[in-house]
């Protein structure tokens, strides 16, 4: 998959130094990922959430962050749409974000 945008994430660990490591995790793994549907993503992150247009909730390190990404499968991009604490979370909405 290409990921749009490592910015916005290196940006994010950059204030929360606790989540460099998993975010990089992930990213490494998106990156190498060939995910062709939602079914793809569960069987690697089964703690996933998927939601409505292709939007797909991931926890991050432990569930104390919360990533939303928007994926285009015909395309192969992923687009990072929030990350944030779980309570910042809490107070968007994951599904128009």
């Amino acid at each position: 998959m290409r990921v749009f945008s490592r910015k916005t994430l290196v940006g994010f660990w950059t204030k929360h130094a606790e989540a460099e490591q998993s975010l990089k995790s992930w990213f490494a793994e998106a990156e190498k990922a060939q995910w062709a549907s939602p079914a793809d993503i569960k069987r690697l992150y089964p703690s996933a959430s998927i939601l409505s247009d292709n939007r797909v909730v991931f926890n991050i390190k432990g569930n104390t962050y919360r990533l939303i990404v928007k994926i285009n499968y015909d395309y192969g991009q992923l687009f990072v749409r929030f990350i944030g604490t779980h309570a910042e979370y809490d107070k968007i909405d994951a599904n128009t974000i």
